[in-house]
């Protein structure tokens, strides 16, 4: 199936206890490009997951071939069970060592409680339960998958109306190519007629010689042939429909294609001496690019 380079999708799931947030743009470009935003509380995962953005390129890559592609990740604790809450006893005890020993040396009253403790400096320590980095990471490519499936939806419904388009312009540029041929032989043979008719009134006794005409009618004729130009094009346009039935991208083949279609109409233009055929070759060419520029955008 053709599909765009255009394309976006969004996924968002509350997993064991995360609300994970996964979004995926692209654009078209000539090649595979990847750019990716983590969330830097989880750049641990560098060391035995090799990294959060290689996994996560390394997915989109084997889904997509060619675009700019853009992946977000978003991920926000919604509960509160990966804090480790510790107190530091050797601390609370230098304090109350301190606290009573001073409190001997200079006569005051003992009022030390837990309540006062507490409020003195690094008497707990907090730190981060220890993660399972391949449980976060198959949680996010679990809501990776939901957003790259509407990713690719995405994409795929804009490559099917690029392909009608294309379609429906390389009818008309099929139905121009049959035009051509049969308006050259018909340029031929005006050609010819001209020629005689200029000699009659150059020429007043009237003695032409004609082999002469149709030698020079001949030369005109092989100068003006474009039927080796127009069996090309159609070749070429069979081409266009097999490429763009195929599942497989072939968004660089229809570009090399097309530059084939433009070399074929300029050879017409440059061999073209009658005024239809000229116009024909105009509106040709301004088909075989409004094609081009679809394909620009063509995986």
């Amino acid at each position: 199936m053709i599909k765009s380079m255009t394309g976006f999708g969004r996924a968002e799931e509350i997993i064991s206890g995360r609300d994970i947030i996964v979004e995926i743009r692209s654009v078209n470009h000539r090649y595979f490009e990847f750019s990716c935003r983590t969330p830097r509380s989880y750049g641990f995962l560098d060391d035995k997951l090799k990294n959060l953005e290689e996994k996560l390129k390394s997915y989109i890559s084997g889904k997509i071939s060619r675009g700019k592609v853009e992946v977000s990740v978003t991920v926000t604790a919604v509960e509160t069970s990966d804090a480790l809450i510790e107190v530091n006893k050797s601390v609370a005890k230098g304090y109350v060592d301190a606290l009573r020993s001073a409190n001997e040396e200079l006569g005051l009253t003992d009022d030390l409680t837990l309540s006062k403790l507490i409020r003195l400096p690094d008497i707990f320590s907090v730190r981060k339960t220890a993660e399972d980095e391949e449980v976060i990471w198959n949680d996010v490519k679990t809501v990776a998958d939901k957003a790259s499936d509407r990713f690719i939806k995405m994409r795929e419904t804009e490559g099917e109306k690029m392909k009608e388009d294309v379609l429906e312009r390389a009818d008309a540029i099929e139905e121009m190519v049959f035009e051509i041929e049969r308006l050259s032989p018909i340029s031929a043979e005006s050609y010819r007629n001209k020629l005689y008719a200029r000699l009659c009134e150059v020429l007043a006794d009237k003695n032409i010689d004609e082999q002469r005409i149709v030698t020079e009618a001949a030369i005109f004729a092989d100068k003006t042939a474009v039927a080796e130009e127009t069996v090309r094009l159609k070749s070429h346009l069979k081409q266009l429909n097999d490429m763009l039935s195929l599942s497989e991208p072939v968004g660089r083949k229809l570009d090399f294609l097309i530059q084939e279609f433009n070399r074929e109409a300029n050879t017409i233009g440059s061999k073209a001496q009658d005024i239809a055929i000229t116009k024909l070759v105009v509106d040709l060419k301004s088909e075989i690019e409004k094609i081009r520029e679809q394909i620009q955008n063509i995986e």
